[in-house]
């Protein structure tokens, strides 16, 4: 049972929670009465601007048909391969350069090139040498994501204090045991920021995977649309694209507010 003296917290923290989902509605609903507004006003027709309407009926024609969906799974199952792809690489060279500067000063510039390289330039040759469409496009998702993930892991393991790690050690822990009860946990804030970048990147990534030669997946189906000129199908690829950023961010804050409860509570 619930002590009466936080009964006033939790009361204004669901009032604070119901305030900010009300004006995320009321600022959805203002977006869409402006865009109305401007295709009323200017009288765009629909390949060229569409209302709200135009976008809702073809995406109920869309998920009438199961287009959307064939395409919105492909997306999928490559953003999730990509950032399993990507965070998992990361994560593993990430703590190997932490541990070393001198493993770091031999492999950091060649991690520096790669991130300066265009991924719009790699996807071509990835074509050439890889001909599993979906794979090549994890691939590409993961290369988009890898790089800030990893610095992320790389702060994140170097600001543990070097005081803890030698308490722990003249307590004598084992390796494991500093990474798991010291290291991850006091690095798990930087490392959390570092995913939440990478999940929205490994959208980003999918989607230029599949701008070039792919035949499947929303990126595909925006291609598509293009040479149709049907920008409401175009607007439904986007606005798709963007809930699985949203809803991947939200995991990533919900995972966040799981594993940090400790440190709340401290």
């Amino acid at each position: 049972m619930t002590s009466p003296l936080f009964q006033p917290f939790s009361s204004n923290a669901r009032r604070v929670r119901l305030a900010r989902i009300g004006v995320g509605v009321l600022s959805i609903i203002i977006f869409l009465l402006l865009w109305e507004g401007l295709v009323r006003w200017q009288h765009y027709p629909p390949f060229i601007l569409p209302s709200p309407r135009d976008v809702w009926m073809r995406f109920v024609a869309s998920v009438h048909d199961g287009s959307l969906w064939r395409h919105t799974s492909i997306t999928l199952v490559e953003i999730l391969g990509g950032l399993l792809l990507g965070v998992g690489l990361a994560t593993l060279l990430g703590y190997f350069l932490a541990k070393s500067p001198l493993l770091d000063q031999l492999v950091s510039p060649y991690l520096v090139a790669l991130q300066a390289l265009p991924v719009v330039a790699i996807a071509p040759l990835l074509v050439i040498w890889i001909h599993h469409t979906i794979f090549r496009t994890m691939i590409i998702a993961a290369l988009v994501l890898f790089f800030p993930v990893l610095v992320n892991i790389i702060v994140g393991l170097r600001s543990v204090e070097p005081e803890l790690v030698a308490v722990m050690r003249s307590l004598r822990a084992t390796r494991w045991q500093i990474l798991t009860r010291l290291e991850v946990p006091f690095a798990l804030p930087i490392l959390l920021a570092g995913l939440k970048v990478g999940s929205t990147l490994a959208v980003i990534g999918a989607v230029v995977g599949e701008f070039v030669g792919a035949d499947r997946g929303l990126g595909f189906l925006i291609h598509l649309a293009q040479g149709l000129l049907d920008t409401p199908l175009m607007f439904v690829a986007i606005f798709v694209l963007v809930l699985i950023a949203l809803s991947l961010y939200g995991l990533v804050s919900l995972l966040e507010h799981t594993l940090l409860a400790w440190k709340r509570a401290a």
